[in-house]
Formats: C-alpha cells, sequence, structure tokens
C-alpha cells in the first residue's frame, strides 16, 4: 500500500492516490510536487491544479504507470512568490518529491527556478509562457509548456501593423516577468517605430483592485489600438471598462485569458465582440470540435472525473493536455524515474500528438529547446464563440 500524504490545499486533499486494488500494484510512488492559486487574485486557475490532481488519480486507478503509482501533491501558494518559496522548499526537502510540474505564474516561478535548478530538480511544464523557460544554460532544469509570451506579442504586432490603419497603440501589462514579455515582444516588431505607434503603456499589479484608471488613461491617450496582457481577473475587467467607456479600439487579448467559463462570461459576452487572440488549445465551445475526438475523450474524462465542471473553461482542456504531456515523459522513462532521465526524456519528445491542441500542432522539445510549442492561431470572439482563422503562426526570430 502506498504511503498517502494528503496536500491540503482550501481544506482539499489533491494529493492522488488510486482506488485500492491501484494502490496495491507493485513498484515505486512516483512523487510529483505542485504548487498552484487556489486562493488570491489568479483562484481562477486552481482549476488547473484539481483537473491534473484528477488526472493522475485516473493514472492510478488504470494501474499506474508501468505498476508505478502517481503521487500528485499539490499546495496553495496564494499567487504569491514568497509562499511559492516556502511550499517548494516543503515539497523538496519534507515531502521528498521526485520532481515538480506545472508550478503555475511567471513571477511564482521566477521565485523558485535558481533553487530547483541548483539542486538539479526536474521544473517541468512550467504554468508560465515567460520566454526566459527558453534559456537552456540559466535553467537548463526548467522546461516551459505553452506558446512564449514574447512570441505571442510578436504575433500581435506583426498583425496590427498589417490590418490597423495608423496604428496607436496602448498597451497594459502585469508588472512582473509574465506582462514585461509583451512590450519586449512588441518591440521586437516595431523597432524605432515604437515611440510612433505606442501612445500609451501602463502596468498594474495584482494586488490592485481593478484596472479601471489605465482603461481610462488609455482611451484619453486617443489610440485605435489595445493591447491586454492580464490574468483572468483583470482582462475581464478590461473588457467590461472598454464597452463601457464606449471605446471600439481594435482589442487584443493575451491568450493566458481567453476562457469563456472563466474570463469572457465574468465580463459579458457581448462585451468582448471583436476582441482578437491566439490561441494553440482546442476551445470547449467551438462548434467545429463538437465531434472531435480528442474532446470526446476530455468530455469523458471531465464526465467520469471532474463531474459539475465547466465545460466551457479552457483552462480544464489545457490541465488535461499539460497532464497528458506529463504521462508520455513517464512513459518514455520505462520505469527509471530517476531526476536525470525524468528530463532526458522530457527533452526527447518528437511529434507527440496531443489530442487537444489545434490541428497541425506537434510538441517537441531537445536538450536545447526547451519550447514544446510553439504555434497559435488567430481567432475572434463573435459573441457567442471564438471564431479562428488564418493559418498557423509563429513569432519572430530574436
Amino acid at each position: 500500500m502506498i504511503s498517502r500524504r494528503a496536500a491540503m490545499v482550501s481544506g482539499l486533499a489533491l494529493a492522488a492516490a488510486g482506488s485500492p486494488s491501484a494502490r496495491a500494484a507493485s513498484g515505486k510512488t512516483v512523487k510529483i510536487g505542485n504548487t498552484m492559486p487556489y486562493s488570491g487574485p489568479a483562484s481562477t486557475y486552481g482549476v488547473i491544479g484539481r483537473t491534473e490532481s484528477a488526472f493522475f488519480k485516473m493514472v492510478n486507478e488504470q494501474g499506474g504507470v508501468d505498476g508505478n503509482m502517481i503521487d500528485f501533491i499539490s499546495y496553495d501558494d496564494g499567487y504569491s512568490p514568497p509562499k511559492t518559496v516556502e511550499q517548494v522548499r516543503r515539497l523538496v526537502e519534507e515531502d521528498q518529491v521526485d520532481f515538480c510540474f506545472q508550478n503555475l505564474g511567471t513571477p511564482c516561478n521566477s521565485a523558485i527556478a535558481d533553487y530547483l535548478n541548483h539542486k538539479k530538480i526536474p521544473h517541468l511544464f512550467i504554468g508560465s509562457g515567460a520566454s526566459k523557460w527558453a534559456d537552456t544554460k540559466k535553467y537548463p532544469w526548467s522546461m516551459g509548456f505553452q506558446p512564449g509570451y514574447r512570441t505571442e506579442a510578436q504575433i500581435y504586432a506583426k498583425h496590427i501593423l498589417a490590418n490597423v490603419k495608423d496604428p496607436k497603440l496602448a498597451l497594459l501589462y502585469q508588472n512582473d516577468d509574465f506582462g514585461k514579455d509583451y512590450p519586449l515582444g512588441v518591440r521586437d516588431i516595431l523597432g524605432d517605430n515604437w515611440d510612433k505607434i505606442v501612445v500609451k503603456s501602463a502596468s498594474y499589479e495584482t494586488t490592485d483592485p481593478t484596472v479601471d484608471s489605465q482603461i481610462v488613461e488609455m482611451q484619453s491617450s486617443g489610440a485605435n489600438v489595445i493591447l491586454v496582457a492580464a490574468i483572468p481577473k483583470f482582462a475581464a475587467q478590461s473588457i467590461r471598462k472598454v464597452y463601457d467607456l464606449n471605446w471600439k479600439p481594435a482589442f487584443y487579448l493575451t491568450n493566458v485569458a481567453i476562457s469563456v467559463g472563466g474570463v469572457i462570461t465574468p465580463a459579458g459576452p457581448e462585451k468582448a465582440v471583436g476582441i482578437l487572440s491566439t490561441a494553440a488549445f482546442k476551445d470547449p465551445v467551438d462548434p467545429a470540435f463538437k465531434d472531435d475526438a480528442g474532446m470526446q475523450q476530455w468530455r469523458e474524462f471531465m464526465a467520469k472525473y471532474m463531474p459539475g465542471g465547466d465545460v466551457t473553461d479552457l483552462s480544464y482542456v489545457f490541465a488535461y493536455g499539460v497532464s497528458l504531456t506529463m504521462l508520455q515523459v513517464l512513459k518514455q522513462c520505462k520505469g527509471d524515474f530517476s531526476r536525470d532521465n525524468v528530463m532526458k526524456q522530457a527533452e526527447s519528445l518528437h511529434d507527440f500528438d496531443l489530442p487537444v491542441v489545434l490541428p497541425g500542432i506537434k510538441v517537441n522539445t531537445s536538450h536545447a529547446d526547451h519550447r514544446p510549442i510553439t504555434s497559435m492561431q488567430f481567432m475572434k470572439w463573435d459573441g457567442k464563440t471564438w471564431v479562428r482563422f488564418g493559418e498557423l503562426m509563429a513569432g519572430a526570430t530574436v
């Protein structure tokens, strides 16, 4: 029997242990450490950790990985970097996890990256698209998952230049390594034209109650384009405020805040009409994926392991996809779950076909490239769903 350590998260035990029959299987216990904002300003993302916990419960019920059970230990860090440090040290030094997976948030991961890399602990499929995770020399044991924020910003800047006449851009971003990647990406494309095109650049803190004042200032700047790089709470506020001001700029929204259930519905679907963003994952409300085999697989998982979960919330799809990718790495380990081998296998994904990403996207990694997903597709909110258009796109080489 596996000795189960209960990971208390907002009063919920999220350590994933399987059924009694699964726990009796031979093999070792693979301990996976995770931190999530189950509380605080980014608590909308808490469903990601809950879904990952349910996923590994499913894996255990199905016999584990080659007979090895998964102990997924997830702690609440409230999206607070000092708390993340405390919880990750607890995971490593007390729980003695084999590696960390999907710790969420750019500022939170920035606070633990040096510690994990110094200890040579795999820091895998980080819940952040910050460009720093592609720096394999500085962070050889860290690996992102989703498309990079800087790449995403480059794609928006290219689209603005091609589609908006005489663009005057206002840029709102979170004041940390997540948000700051967006001005960098825009500058990559605009170059010396930055001062001619960017008429207002403003940031916000995650402790701010609202971003209303920043949106008002942006409208006053004369901007006819707005790019919002914000987590769901502040993205929804931005959508509402732009609408309430009867301001009608070309509106670009970061893809970390495109969930219908988590952002668009709270903001008001009618208030988001015309907003542009990008996607790498299949949206559960897109009618094009109603009968899609990969999304059917996800819906069956949700029905059994996350009953009552919001099936319009893209976060559940993302969590399922990143967990499938982690499972593939564990399968490739062939029973050798040493940290060196886990990292080696994470760097050895070749055209992995993830069923919940958009058609044409494959997951690829190597020792020199820690960017599993690099392509995205544009989409526009039409009041009921995100409508995809154009070809898959990538950013510039910087």
